[in-house]
């Protein structure tokens, strides 16, 4: 490996997610959804397409434990975002999918995502956020092989 004199990916990457997931907590305030975390955008994300999933579908889609994705489901299915539907055939698995009020988030998603990337990448060139985001899919890929 290259010598380096700053080390500091994690470092980095780390304070630049705490600092986006601020962002959105802040933004999701304004618009009074206080019953909504960051960590619940990936699952909104994957049943905007209004399809329903199983658990264990969102869990490998979103890169969490399945154990995760339950709690977070649970949550929003309290607040009324989600509903859960039995399988017919086997009453083992249960798929997920949103509900109206759910759906009605879409714009407000939207809207906030598009703000947040005009900010991390106000001020880059098209190809440094282009080399920015093919280097950290390469330290990501890094970590993936050694799971």
């Amino acid at each position: 490996m290259a010598s380096m004199k700053k080390q500091r990916l994690i470092a980095l990457s780390s304070r630049l997610a705490e600092k986006a997931n601020k962002f959105i907590i802040s933004e999701l305030k304004k618009q009074e959804l206080s019953d909504i975390a960051p960590s619940h955008g990936d699952i909104f994300n994957i049943l905007f397409d209004g399809n329903a999933y199983e658990m264990g579908e969102i869990a490998k889609k979103i890169h969490r434990t399945k154990p995760t994705v339950t709690v977070l489901i649970e949550k929003l299915e309290k607040s009324g975002y989600v509903q859960r539907i039995k399988s017919d055939t086997d009453a083992r698995f249960t798929r997920v999918s949103l509900t109206q009020k759910g759906f009605e988030l879409q714009p407000i998603f939207e809207m906030i995502s598009e703000k947040l990337n005009a900010l991390a990448y106000f001020g880059l060139r098209d190809e440094e956020a282009m080399l920015l985001e093919i280097l950290l899919e390469k330290a990501i890929v890094n970590f993936e092989k050694q799971e």
